[in-house]
């Protein structure tokens, strides 16, 4: 068990070794328990004399805001980080998943990438700062937050509601998912995230009638409900080639070689992009949701006893929308595939931000540069989505940036949320040494 009244050593810990003291406190979310995590970080920087101040809106869910001060030349920058994990149960894992073993030269553990590993960067790279005497042009604000795995409203949704004035003067801000390496057609890319999707959680509910459980039923609400999953299933939602997606695919093309353009090319075509994406593998899994809204079933409820027979049933969906959609849109394509025998309604629909004016990727694209020979920084619309959209409600411009050198092969998007998440040690001490550079370089 990890004691955070532990006195703080004058040489703060690497960013591998607070990676695996985070990964150690088990915060899955529900419920969260984000405290103690939290108040282990608050240790660091108040041994470092960094003040931090932590607040919740529910006992047990703690939010930390610190701030490094700097010349103040410069607006304050935000870094974000949330500590809450998703759930491990069921799952085959081959180290346990709380206990941030190292093997096989990475980090193993629930929230090695997701997103433990980023706040591991963020923390490091701060208190570097902070004994290294370093002042930045402007503030740097670090905010540590709970509960963005499950919509953020314990976490960031509470700070920017109550606590506004905390971020007074913040245009920018990086946050999780961005700069990692992804290879393609033989070159090192490195998405930086410009844009993410829109959380449009879906109910579907279909009816049928009911009865007695020893009494054959054919055409009930249980054999709709199979037939619109295998419709779902089956159908693939439209195409659409938004203004970001395309900045982002455009900017592959022109790095490539000849040869390996045309599947690239094709994905702008609306009418050739799924043969397109059906051929090219792993990189067709990773931009197929750039180019559509999606749906995912995960919540069915229906029924309460084994010798009744439900007459409705009730399936939520996880819907993310490309920015500039609406949920009447994802209804609609959805209708069109289903038929008119299953209800839907909005559970809720959190707008993103629809476009950066990428005011700050230059500074970010050269810092990778710099770090990695070959480094090809490109705009990234995300398909998930971050606590970057809650933020955007105070005008603060977040760009994805927890940057990870990966080798060749290292499909980290598989492996969040997923049994054995796991982050090359490289990675995280590349990505905690370019966020210092960034530090150094802000607002210069």
């Amino acid at each position: 068990m990890i004691n955070d009244r532990d006195p703080y050593l004058m040489n703060p810990p690497s960013p591998i070794e607070l990676l695996q003291k985070l990964i150690r406190f088990d915060t899955t979310n529900p419920p969260g328990n984000e405290e103690a995590c939290v108040h282990y970080i608050s240790s660091l920087l108040e041994g470092a004399g960094i003040p931090a101040v932590i607040v919740a809106r529910q006992p047990g869910r703690s939010n930390l805001i610190a701030r490094l001060t700097g010349r103040g030349q410069a607006p304050p920058l935000l870094l974000y980080g949330h500590v809450d994990v998703v759930m491990t149960e069921g799952q085959q894992w081959r180290y346990p998943p709380f206990e941030g073993i190292v093997a096989d030269d990475s980090v193993w553990g629930r929230g090695a990438l997701d997103m433990k590993g980023g706040v591991s960067m963020m923390v490091s790279a701060i208190l570097r700062a902070k004994y290294e005497g370093l002042l930045p042009a402007g503030d740097i604000v670090l905010a540590i937050l709970a509960d963005e795995e499950a919509g953020g409203d314990n976490g960031a949704g509470y700070l920017v509601s109550e606590y506004p004035e905390w971020f007074k003067g913040i245009r920018f801000a990086i946050g999780e998912v961005g700069a990692a390496t992804t290879y393609l057609g033989g070159k090192k890319f490195y998405p930086i995230q410009i844009a993410e999707k829109q959380i449009c959680w879906l109910q579907a509910t279909v009816k049928g009638p009911g009865g007695h459980g020893s009494r054959p039923m054919r055409g009930g609400a249980m054999a709709k409900m199979a037939q619109f999953l295998l419709d779902l299933d089956q159908a693939r939602l439209p195409v659409h080639i938004t203004p970001v997606a395309q900045m982002m695919i455009e900017a592959i093309i022109s790095e490539l070689d000849s040869k390996d353009k045309l599947h690239f090319q094709q994905l702008l075509d609306p009418q050739r992009a799924d043969v397109a994406l059906e051929q090219m593998g792993v990189a067709g899994r990773f931009l197929e949701p750039l180019l559509r809204n999606t749906v995912n079933a995960t919540i069915v409820q229906g029924g309460q006893k084994v010798n009744v027979v439900p007459s409705e049933i009730h399936l939520q969906l996880d819907g993310r929308l490309l920015p500039g959609f609406k949920p009447a849109d994802l209804i609609e394509e959805l209708q069109a595939i289903i038929g008119p025998d299953v209800e839907l309604k909005v559970l809720r629909h959190d707008p993103s931000p629809v476009v950066s004016d990428m005011e700050m990727f230059d500074l970010l694209a050269d810092i990778l540069r710099r770090a990695d020979h070959g480094a090809i920084p490109i705009p990234m619309l995300l398909a998930g989505v971050t606590d970057g959209r809650l933020f955007s409600k105070l005008g603060i411009q977040t760009y994805g940036f927890t940057p990870m050198k990966l080798p060749e092969g290292f499909d980290y998007g598989e492996l969040i949320h997923a049994a054995d998440e796991r982050v090359p040690v490289e990675a995280i001490t590349f990505g905690s040494e370019a966020i210092f550079a960034l530090f150094k370089r802000y607002g210069q």
